[in-house]
Order: structure tokens, then sequence, then C-alpha cells
């Protein structure tokens, strides 16, 4: 998409994992704008996704839906499959991650949910392809306004509100070197958006390496959680959230690129793959 249907800037920063809803309805109109808003979303990495509102009540005391806490008053979810091909997880994550933020545009409250949710009910309702993979669940309504005591004590414990330090995620021309702010200008609020992006428990996988020479951003995963590297990748999909993110805060500054592999060659840190590249243009 061109132009974004509302304000990035203020989407992300308004965003956050919600666990407790008020017993409010999503409107039939409002889903209707949700489903419209993505059928027009694709993805650069993989095949399109698909999603379907699944109505299903946790109660008010809580109901733990896998390990990402107990989710409260939740009654609507939206659950989310994709054809398990190359680049089916990072895409994922990429154009579900830009539908959640024009849901929270829209008042809405929501909460990634992966991996090991108790797909039950929810299988059953998607009713996933054999050759898809049925990886996340999101439930979607309306806030109280305030976290519940456990989610404070939960967000602390995860570290959900802070991110790891420039020096952690982004280098010049190799691991070796840190990169400052200066070097690329240009990009340095794509990338903060980046570092801004939710991931599984707060991991933040991405890593990026500038290469002034090639005129691009390399995109490498940097494996923290069991299973990464597995058929199903939930880091892959952190991924995705990320160069989404990044992506749509360039498109935002009129920066052209696009992204491509082009397999740098340079020495990788352990436990690092490298993903794709923002190539610009």
């Amino acid at each position: 998409m061109s132009k974004l249907d509302f304000n990035l800037k203020d989407a992300v920063s308004r965003r956050y994992s919600m666990r407790t809803f008020t017993s409010k309805e999503v409107s039939a109109e409002t889903r209707q704008k949700i489903l419209d808003y993505a059928e027009k979303l694709s993805n650069p990495f993989g095949p399109k996704i698909r999603i379907k509102f699944i109505e299903k009540q946790t109660s008010a005391e809580g109901e733990k839906l896998g390990t990402y806490g107990i989710i409260k008053n939740a009654k609507l979810f939206l659950g989310v499959a994709v054809k398990n091909v190359p680049g089916a997880q990072e895409g994922l994550g990429y154009e579900f991650e830009q539908l959640v933020l024009y849901m929270t545009s829209l008042g809405l409250g929501t909460c990634w949910i992966g991996g090991t949710f108790d797909r039950g009910a929810f299988a059953e309702a998607m009713k996933p392809e054999a050759d898809e993979i049925f990886t996340i669940i999101c439930p979607v309504g309306y806030g109280t306004g305030k976290k519940r005591f456990f989610e404070k004590i939960m967000r602390l414990n995860l570290k959900a509100d802070s991110r790891l330090p420039w020096d952690k995620l982004f280098f010049n021309g190799d691991f070796e070197n840190p990169l400052s702010a200066g070097a690329c200008p240009d990009y340095e609020e794509a990338l903060e958006f980046l570092r801004q992006a939710p991931s599984a428990v707060n991991k933040q996988p991405w890593r990026v390496v500038f290469d002034e020479k090639k005129r691009a951003f390399h995109f490498f995963e940097k494996h923290s959680m069991a299973g990464a590297g597995g058929a199903v990748d939930i880091q892959l999909v952190d991924m995705g959230i990320g160069m989404n993110h990044f992506h749509l805060a360039a498109e935002e500054k009129g920066l052209k690129g696009h992204f491509e592999k082009v397999q740098p060659a340079m020495q990788l840190p352990e436990n690092t793959d490298y993903i794709t590249s923002w190539v610009m243009e």
C-alpha cells in the first residue's frame, strides 16, 4: 500500500499487548472495516495470510491461552494462517502487524499470541488446510484503560517496555562495529521504529548491518528461543513484524527501497542467520 490509512507514529506508540478487555462489542461495521483493510494488504516475503474472526468467550477470571499470560474477558479473536512455504512466517508477521496497527488506530486493543496456544476450539473454527501453518491468534476488543496488577508484573518480568540499545541491534559494515545514528541519518527513524517493534517475550531477534557500499541494510535473526530455526519459528514472525515497522517508517519519509536476498559475505555471530536485505533505490 503506497499510503497508510492511519498515523504510523501514533499507532506504534499506542499499541501494547492488551490482556484485559471490557464487555463492549466490536461492531459489525468495525469488523468489516478490518476485513476490508486486511484484503488490501500483502507482504514482500511469502503468500498472503488468511484471517478469520473467531468467537470464543474467555472468563472474567481470565484464561491462560499460552505462554503470553492470562487473557481476560476477550470474546473475539482473529485467527491467522498461511501456506507453509519459504518466507511464510516472515510474511505473516509483516502483514498481520500492519493490520494490528490499523486496529490500534481504530481504538482497539490486541495481543499477539503465538506458538504454544491451545488450538482446540480455535483450530476447529479456523479449519487450517493441510498445507497451512496456524500459529497465531489475536484477541480483539476494547480495553479498560488501565492494566491490572498481573499484567504490570508480567510486563516488568518480560521487560516489555524496554528495548535493547542501538549498539546491540544495529551495526556498520560488519558485526564488529556498532552503528551510530549519524552514519545513516535518513534511516534513523526507520531503525528506531524497528527497535520499538513487539516480539515474543520481548526477545528482539532482529540484528541489522548497514552496508554503505551496497546501499543496503542486511537483516539477521538472532536465535534466542527454543524452536528457533525449526519448521515453526516464532522469531521469524517477529522478524516480519520488525521489518514491517522499518518498511512503513521508510515509506513515510519517502525513502525508496525493496527487500531482496543478496547474501552478504561476512562473519556471523553464533546462532545468527541471514534473512533478507533492504536495498535502497
